[in-house]
């Protein structure tokens, strides 16, 4: 059984956004972003809790967002129905895309960063070219029949989760799509680093993992509490932890083998519904009202 470090609170920071809906790592881990109900972005060094520039635009709450693979562009989306590219350095929108016909729930780029994905409660995933000056999306895809609650993306392959209860995963080489009907309201879906598997958050207060070539359930986790939030999950940089929140306030860590609860983090009393974990390091972020707390394994003074 794969050993896990003991995590404890390094930092907490007071974002002053309300609420915070999503708090992402950069693609190396040494900045973050924290979507907020108050219509905004902000960009932190959480490891000195510095923050570093705020991106206002938005007409509504920012409900999720991504940097991109070289942390110069900022992708954002709103319940104000919007994408929204931004220049990080600036500040500024370089694009605003309106192609949903509702609430944008999630959003990603694509590896080279040449492409943001974005799924909506209008049921549809739209693929944005943030390269061309184009405004309306390269694809849309209409497969779910209900909100689209996750996305993930690589090099190839786009997994979305939605409300309908299924899973999808497109590959996109091909112009594949493969669906699973999971039998519970999936809240989010993530994939191992490895790319063999696939974790989905369910609202039986489950967590499954699937081998995402044959389908098959290989584990499932619970413990924790979803009640009626939209939990995330997240996976440790070595692929031998799940991880999620729960709404009593608490972060588990399950083994990935055995599914037996090795560690549980205590953040409060609220609900911790966002959570992003360090791509190599062991850090992790998690989101609670308005607090951020950065965990860790403290260093050892010599």
């Amino acid at each position: 059984m794969a050993e896990q470090s003991v995590l404890t609170k390094i930092v907490t920071i007071t974002c002053k956004q309300q609420v915070v809906r999503a708090v992402r790592f950069n693609v190396d881990g040494s900045y973050c972003l924290t979507c907020g109900a108050d219509k905004k972005i902000k960009l932190w060094n959480p490891h000195s809790q510095i923050l570093l520039k705020t991106y206002g635009g938005h007409a509504n709450e920012v409900v999720d967002a991504a940097g991109s693979c070289d942390s110069s562009h900022i992708i954002s989306c709103s319940s104000d129905k919007s994408v929204i590219l931004w220049d990080v350095t600036t500040g500024q929108p370089l694009r605003r895309y309106r192609g949903h016909a509702s609430s944008v729930t999630c959003v990603k780029f694509n590896e080279e960063s040449t492409m943001a994905v974005s799924g909506s409660v209008d049921n549809t995933v739209c693929f944005w070219d943030v390269i061309s000056r184009r405004q309306e999306p390269v694809q849309i895809l209409k497969d779910a029949k209900d909100t689209i609650t996750s996305i993930q993306v690589t090099d190839h392959e786009v997994l979305t989760s939605s409300v309908d209860c299924h899973m999808r995963l497109y590959d996109m080489r091909v112009g594949k799509m493969l669906s699973d009907y999971i039998g519970h309201i999936i809240t989010y879906g993530s994939m191992t680093h490895d790319g063999q598997c696939y974790i989905l958050s369910c609202t039986d207060n489950t967590i499954k993992l699937f081998d995402k070539d044959s389908g098959e359930l290989l584990n499932t986790f619970s413990g924790h509490d979803s009640k009626d939030f939209l939990l995330e999950n997240a996976v440790n940089e070595k692929d031998s932890h799940i991880i999620s929140g729960s709404a009593t306030g608490e972060i588990f860590y399950w083994d990935l083998v055995s599914s037996r609860c090795t560690q549980k983090l205590i953040q409060g009393c609220k609900p911790v519904v966002s959570l992003s974990h360090h791509p190599t390091d062991n850090f992790l972020l998690s989101s609670s009202e308005d607090e951020v707390v950065l965990w860790g394994v403290p260093k050892m003074d010599n």
